[in-house]
C-alpha cells in the first residue's frame, strides 16, 4: 500500500523540534559550503558530493529516530551524520584525509562510521548493498531484544540495482524493523529518472514485496519528519520494513567535477524556487516560531562553530607514511571490540526454551514418522531411506534397508503401460 498522505491532522512538534530541524538544515548546508571552499583550495583530497536542495530529507528522516537506532548514510546524507552527533570537524578531516579523522587519514570521502556510540554503519560505494546490511543489523537488534530501527538511504538510480530488490525482499520476508529512504532527485548522474524507470512513483516498487510505502514532498522538512516518524513507529511495533519515496531535485552535478549542463534550465529554475531551507524559514516566520533575533542567534552560532571546526581540521596533521600499512584488516580486539549487547534474557533464545523437536513436518508427506511410529529423518541424497516396520511396536525403524523384489511395491498397469510406451519412443 502506497500512502501519499498521513493523518488528516499532522503531528504537532514542539517549538524546540521545529527550530531544531531548521538548525540542522542550516548546519548541513554550511558544512557543505565550507567543504566547497576547502575543495577549491585543493585541501580536500577525495571527491565531494553535494546535497544542495536535499537537506530536508537527511535531516527530517534522521530526526525521527531514537538515539539507540542505527543509520547507514550515503554520500548526500551529511545532514543525517550531523543529526546523529558527528561533529563537523570529523567530516572536514575525513575529506581532507587528516590523521585525526575517524579513519586516521586512510580515506578521503565519507567512508566512516561509529559502531560503539553513535550507531553509524560506514557507507558502501556499491549502491544498494547497505539494504541487506541494515536488514541484518535490524534482525540482530531484534534477536538481542534492543527494540531498534535501522535506516539507510538510496537514490532513484540505485533503486534499479539487483541488490536493492534482493535486499528489500529479504527485509520483507524477515519483517525486519527497517526503513528505507528512496531519494528521487530525478537524476542518476546524467540519466533522467524517466529513462531508467517506467513507473511514475518509485514507491510502487514496495508492492512487489508486500510492504507499505509512502510518498512525501522531499523539500518539506516537516512532512518528511512526520512521514519518517510514522514509518519508524510502525517498524518498531513489528509491522516490518517500510519504503519512503521523497521527491526532490539534485541542484548540483553528481560531484564537484560535474557541471550538470545536461539539466534543462527550466527544471533547475523551478526547483531552485522551492529551496527547502527558504520555504521552511518562511513557515517558521509565519507561525511565529522564528524571528529576526532567533535567526541571528543561529547565524552567529553556526559561524562560530564552523570557524572553530575548520581551524581544528586544518591544523590536524597528515598521517605518517608508515601508517599506510596498518588498518587494512581488522585484527580483533586491538582494532575494535564488538560484543553482543543483550537487552533480553539469553535463555529466551537459547535451548531448551528456543528448541523445537527435531522432526520435520512436510505438507502432504506426514510429520516425519516412520510406519513403525518412530521419528524418521527426511531422506536427502545418499543418506539411507527410512523403512518403517509395522511389527516394530514403536522401536526405531531400520535405516538403509534396501527394497527386495518381494517387498517392493508393484507397478500399476497404467504405470507399466506408460513405461512401455516411453521405451518405444
Amino acid at each position: 500500500m502506497t500512502k501519499q498522505t498521513l493523518r488528516e491532522t499532522p503531528r504537532e512538534l514542539t517549538r524546540q523540534q521545529y527550530v531544531g530541524l531548521y538548525y540542522y538544515m542550516r548546519l548541513n548546508r554550511a558544512v557543505e559550503e565550507t567543504m566547497v571552499k576547502l575543495f577549491r583550495q585543493n585541501k580536500i583530497v577525495g571527491g565531494l558530493y553535494s546535497s544542495l536542495g536535499q537537506e530536508a530529507i537527511s535531516v527530517g528522516t534522521c530526526y525521527a529516530l531514537e538515539r539507540k537506532d542505527w543509520i547507514a548514510p550515503m554520500i548526500r546524507n551529511i545532514g543525517a551524520l550531523l543529526v546523529k552527533g558527528v561533529p563537523p570537524r570529523d567530516i572536514f578531516m575525513q575529506h581532507m584525509a587528516k590523521y585525526d579523522s575517524p579513519t586516521k587519514g586512510r580515506d578521503g570521502t565519507s567512508h566512516f562510521g561509529d559502531l560503539d556510540n553513535l550507531h553509524i554503519v560506514s557507507p558502501i560505494s556499491m549502491l544498494g548493498d547497505l539494504i541487506p546490511v541494515m536488514t541484518g543489523v535490524a534482525i540482530g537488534g531484534r534477536y538481542l531484544g534492543q527494540k531498534i530501527v535501522t535506516m539507510t538511504w538510496i537514490g532513484d538510480g540505485g533503486s534499479s540495482t539487483g541488490v536493492f530488490h534482493e535486499g528489500l525482499n529479504f527485509a520483507a520476508t524477515q519483517k525486519a524493523p527497517f526503513v528505507l529512504i528512496l531519494e528521487n532527485n530525478l537524476w542518476a548522474y546524467s540519466t533522467p529518472v524517466r529513462r531508467q524507470v517506467p513507473i511514475e512513483n518509485l514507491a510502487d516498487r514496495a508492492k512487489a514485496y508486500g510492504i507499505d510505502s509512502y510518498i512525501v514532498d522531499g523539500n518539506n522538512v516537516v512532512a518528511v519528519y512526520n512521514t519518517a516518524r510514522e514509518a519508524v513507529e510502525r517498524a518498531r511495533a513489528g509491522e516490518g520494513p517500510i519504503l519512503i519515496e521523497a521527491k526532490t531535485f539534485r541542484r548540483l552535478g553528481h560531484a564537484q567535477h560535474d557541471p550538470a549542463e545536461y539539466v534543462p534550465k527550466e527544471m533547475r529554475a523551478y526547483w531552485e524556487a522551492r529551496d527547502p531551507i527558504v520555504l521552511y524559514e518562511k513557515f517558521l516566520t509565519a507561525e511565529k516560531l522564528l524571528d529576526a533575533a532567533g535567526k541571528k542567534e543561529i547565524d552567529d552560532k553556526l559561524d562560530q562553530l564552523l570557524a572553530a571546526e575548520r581551524e581544528f581540521a586544518e591544523n590536524s596533521p597528515m598521517p605518517p607514511a608508515e601508517f599506510a600499512e596498518g588498518g587494512v584488516y581488522c585484527t580483533g580486539d586491538d582494532c575494535h571490540t564488538i560484543r553482543a549487547k543483550w537487552e533480553r534474557p539469553i535463555a529466551e533464545v537459547t535451548p531448551p526454551r528456543s528448541s523445537v523437536k527435531a522432526v520435520w513436518t512436510v505438507p502432504g508427506f506426514g510429520s516425519g514418522k516412520g510406519s513403525g511410529g518412530a521419528d524418521a529423518p527426511i531422506h536427502f541424497g545418499d543418506t539411507g531411506v527410512v523403512v518403517g516396520n509395522p511389527a516394530s511396536n514403536g522401536r526405531p525403524a531400520k535405516v538403509g534397508t534396501k527394497l527386495t523384489a518381494k517387498n517392493a511395491p508393484k507397478k500399476s498397469k497404467a504405470a507399466a503401460a506408460g513405461a512401455s510406451r516411453k521405451g518405444r519412443r
